[in-house]
């Protein structure tokens, strides 16, 4: 079954897969394991948008269905989590990105583990970045980029942060895309994390949980 929903998402198959998350939900299924069987379906429409096989209205289409489904899902991450917020994370997706399916996911799970979430949201300048830094104190930034020609961004954004003195008390991570640790070397961020779940560890271990 993790194999049908993971082609009822990627053949953009709306009704279907709604259908089937919420019998899986009923069933008892571990909520996390339907996120990952999520990001993997996510990831071949990556890979298919760079092909060249899907165009900007599929990725609006699957966005809209990771949208739904997180709304059966949410409830049951939820439940049991500390009232307590673990921390703030700035997150946004950099200046000349529109896409935010992964940054959308890594926020759903940020906010379903404790953590205060200020999503800035796509196509973002540095200069906002830092001005929100400074606005709410956060600790930890993560800057998203699904397109090569965002690790530029990435760059000037870390640039930004450091030239404002804030990159002492700012942990900064990366995700999206191809993003790897020669990247993540590049742009001069702290880490990077290939996946939501990855993501929220590493946030968790930064604040001391």
């Amino acid at each position: 079954m993790s194999e049908d929903l993971i082609n009822l998402i990627v053949n953009l198959s709306e009704k279907e897969a709604i259908d089937l998350v919420q019998k899986k939900i009923d069933a008892g299924e571990d909520p996390l394991k339907i996120l990952e069987q999520i990001r993997i379906a996510m990831a071949k429409v990556g890979k298919k948008f760079e092909s060249k096989e899907f165009f900007l209205p599929d990725l609006i289409m699957s966005g809209e269905i990771l949208k739904q489904i997180t709304e059966i899902l949410e409830p049951k991450l939820k439940a049991g989590v500390k009232v307590q917020s673990l921390g703030k994370i700035i997150l946004g997706t950099v200046l000349g990105d529109i896409h935010d399916i992964g940054k959308n996911i890594v926020k759903f799970m940020l906010e379903s583990n404790g953590f205060e979430v200020y999503d800035l949201g796509v196509n973002v300048p540095k200069e906002k970045f830092v001005e929100k830094l400074k606005e709410v104190n956060a600790k930890i930034i993560g800057l998203s980029g699904f397109l090569t020609l965002a690790y530029d961004s990435m760059k000037e954004t870390i640039e930004e942060i450091k030239k404002a003195g804030l990159s002492e008390k700012t942990k900064i991570m990366i995700g999206g895309g191809q993003i790897n640790e020669d990247v993540r070397k590049y742009v001069g961020a702290d880490s990077y994390g290939k996946d939501a779940i990855e993501a929220v560890a590493l946030a968790k271990d930064w604040m001391g949980e």
